[in-house]
């Protein structure tokens, strides 16, 4: 069991690695939409690769959801495969929002072994989200 204190440095020293690894520019919160964001997710049991939806206006965030389901076939057919898609899905904070997702199992931010193996799957899956969100942007957007 880590403290808080050991738990948050390791935290921040997995984040710091994983940066100088893959100095990537990810285009994360930069998508142009309001509450569209791609983010990575790291705890003591798994990670996620997730496209989340979180326009506080249910109706926008549906809009933006089925535009991206309408896609569901491409996205996993030829970017990621393993997509789960949850158009209602719940942060701790109880906050509903809709969720497509990438899962790594086995892993933990508070085992450096295995780490590599989490910033390797990061690196990839992250950047055939981006991918995927690049070649339909204008479509999503529109």
């Amino acid at each position: 069991m880590f403290s808080k204190e050991e738990s948050g440095k390791l935290r921040r020293e997995f984040w710091t690695s994983f940066g100088k690894s893959f100095p990537v520019k990810w285009i994360l919160y930069n998508t142009k939409i309001k509450g569209f964001s791609f983010k990575f997710y790291f705890d003591t049991k798994k990670a996620l690769v997730v496209l989340d939806i979180e326009n506080r206006n249910p109706e926008i965030r549906k809009h933006y959801f089925e535009k991206i389901e309408s896609l569901k076939t491409i996205m996993l057919e030829e970017y990621l495969p393993e997509a789960v898609f949850g158009e209602t899905y719940f942060l701790d904070n109880g906050k509903e929002i809709s969720r497509i997702y990438v899962e790594k199992t086995g892993v933990s931010i508070h085992n450096k072994n295995s780490w590599r193996e989490t910033m390797e799957f990061f690196n990839e899956k992250m950047k055939q989200f981006e991918a995927f969100y690049r070649e339909y942007e204008d479509y999503i957007k529109a």
